[in-house]
């Protein structure tokens, strides 16, 4: 459990009933004064950033809300976004379709933004091909290693029907080497260099090795390459990956492999199979 949910453990979530145009206020000014007694927060910042249609569930909406919060021990920020749902009368964070036995959040996909697409992100298709594809990965997660090269090669085929965008999204405290391997995988492209991304997959590293220069020797060995550490450190490289993560955050990706299809999240990960 993360530290911002820990800290909302114990709040009670009922709202009043307000008008449309008033709602969104009420729930952000809700949710800071829940923090008022919390001996963990010094301040707390809410803003909602998206609302959200709920799959199935009309009267409910789903709020995008990150709170920023700067803690009181060691006065460090926290930032973190999650759903909040509301039907203009009771505000939860938490609600279950009983049903499916599904939480409501199964039930919500954020729209991905057509300004995610950007260039340095097409790694195979036409940026005007019927589909696009957007795939958020870390090349040393077990299921991304048999999942993404199996994905990207079968919709390479067909490069008028699959535009496929990737974003480095390193899970850095369970595989701290993908950091490394993700930024000599940028820095690599930036020289010209053609399906890097697939090859990325092929580097053998111990996903828990932090030594930057076994990390960069395997890379090299792989791609038969020879970026240097401090290319890793450049102003492009540090640009892209920044990008990839801001793109990463404010789609709520949380986990590797996650796809989304046409700019709704696939949970299956496999419509790209059955697209006509």
């Amino acid at each position: 459990m993360s530290l911002m949910l820990k800290l909302l453990a114990t709040i009670a979530l009922i709202s009043s009933f307000v008008s449309a145009q008033d709602l969104e206020q009420k729930i952000e000014t809700f949710i800071e004064n829940s923090f008022d007694n919390n001996p963990n927060v010094k301040s707390m910042n809410v803003k909602i950033l998206s609302k959200n249609s709920v799959e199935g569930h009309e009267k409910w909406s789903a709020y995008v809300v990150e709170l920023d919060a700067i803690l009181k021990k060691d006065g460090r920020q926290v930032v973190q976004k999650m759903l909040w749902f509301s039907d203009g009368e009771i505000l939860t964070k938490e609600l279950f379709d009983i049903q499916s036995a599904k939480a409501m959040s199964d039930f919500v996909s954020i729209p991905f933004k057509d300004e995610y697409y950007k260039r340095e992100n097409l790694i195979s298709g036409n940026p005007n091909a019927k589909y696009k594809v957007a795939i958020f990965s870390d090349p040393l997660c077990p299921f991304c290693k048999s999942y993404v090269p199996e994905a990207i090669n079968f919709m390479k085929k067909e490069p008028n029907k699959y535009a496929v965008y990737y974003y480095h999204f390193p899970l850095e405290t369970l595989h701290p080497a993908a950091v490394e391997l993700v930024k000599a995988a940028i820095a690599l492209e930036l020289k010209g260099r053609k399906n890097v991304v697939l090859d990325l997959y092929k580097v053998k590293v111990d996903p828990k090795e932090r030594s930057h220069e076994k990390i960069l020797a395997e890379f090299n060995k792989t791609m038969k390459s020879n970026i240097k550490p401090f290319e890793l450190l450049s102003k492009e490289v540090t640009a892209h990956f920044k990008s990839d993560l801001e793109i990463a955050d404010k789609m709520m990706v949380n986990g590797t492999p996650m796809v989304f299809f046409d700019g709704k999240l696939d949970k299956t990960k496999m419509k790209y199979k059955e697209a006509k």
